[in-house]
């Protein structure tokens, strides 16, 4: 069984931080981790994504410069920092595990966490 349960969002105001946490149990065999978000009424969207060598990061063009997505791999959690927040971020984030080709591609993914609401404030 593979379990993804993320942890860290809030509330916060616009130019705020925030941390992600995803941690993952049982054998994933997967080699890649990834942040995708979903507001009311759109499609779920890329936001992040970390090879398990480290050796891949990739980011949507939305967040470039104010995320950052980084693993533990003793702890076999990825984060995500969320810096310079807005309220466009405003979603809910989730957490992905898989073997993907294509990192940023939210269908070749295996496992999902089931998400943790992130709502940024004017």
């Amino acid at each position: 069984q593979v379990q993804l349960v993320e942890s860290g969002g809030g509330l916060v105001q616009a130019g705020g931080s925030l941390r992600l946490s995803c941690a993952a149990s049982g054998r994933t065999f997967s080699s890649a981790m990834g942040w995708f978000r979903q507001a009311p009424g759109k499609e779920r969207e890329f936001v992040a994504a970390i090879s398990w060598n480290g050796g891949r990061l990739y980011y949507a063009d939305s967040v470039k410069g104010r995320f950052t997505i980084s693993l533990d791999n003793a702890k076999n959690t990825v984060y995500l920092q969320m810096n310079s927040l807005k309220p466009e971020d405003t979603a809910v984030y989730y957490c992905a595990a898989g073997a993907p080709r294509r990192l940023w591609t939210r269908r070749e993914y295996d496992y999902w966490g089931q998400g943790t609401q992130v709502t940024v404030s004017s």
